[in-house]
């Protein structure tokens, strides 16, 4: 019986030393998204200063710069990747679809611009991630085209590009404090309709 306790409790404490090391690695992370978008050049003991850990905690979790860097930029892809998985790309109607997908992403890509910037190797996680959210854009577009929301001799990639666009000219416009509904709202209007006058 003490066996299966003593099991149990090394199980527990097991469980409790990856959480606390998951902790540390997204309070890096995040201290280093809010460092780096300000400081390209931060040192890896600056970013352990702003996450508030040792060192050498950093030291342990990263074996250099450069793994911290794949890390944030594979962090921030898989958020974005959720971002577009929350918005239900495949069975919700494909205008909503478009518009909770949208604001999740402008959340996302507020949150980490610096990471989301980053240039990834093509065999990354985060490049791989990236081509995923690609071809789940294309999906709901061909989803939205079948509707008639979008016209049937659209090259979809130039649409996909041109909606791209639109979220990065509002992330970089003044959007600190806006609500991403009205911006989401913004952009898939503008996607869909463009500036020329309604019917």
């Amino acid at each position: 019986m003490s066996g299966l306790a003593g099991g149990v409790m090394g199980e527990t404490a097991a469980r409790s030393l990856r959480a606390d090391a998951e902790r540390s690695v997204r309070a890096i992370l995040e201290a280093a998204e809010r460092l780096l978008v300000e400081e390209p050049g931060a040192s890896m003991e600056q970013i352990a200063a702003a996450a508030g850990v040792a060192r050498t905690t950093i030291h342990r979790r990263f074996a250099n710069r450069q793994a911290l860097i794949e890390a944030l930029a594979s962090s921030a892809a898989r958020q974005l990747a959720q971002a577009v998985e929350d918005g239900r790309p495949d069975t919700a109607p494909p205008l909503v679809a478009m518009h909770r997908i949208t604001a999740n992403v402008l959340q996302v890509k507020s949150a980490w611009a610096f990471a989301l910037e980053l240039p990834a190797d093509p065999d990354s996680e985060a490049a791989v991630l990236q081509r995923d959210i690609a071809r789940r854009c294309i999906a709901v577009l061909k989803r939205a085209q079948a509707d008639k929301l979008i016209d049937e001799a659209a090259d979809l990639d130039w649409v996909r590009r041109v909606y791209y666009a639109l979220i990065r000219e509002s992330l970089h416009g003044d959007a600190d404090g806006a609500d991403p509904d009205a911006l989401a709202a913004r952009i898939i209007d503008t996607l869909l309709h463009g500036a020329g006058p309604r019917a």
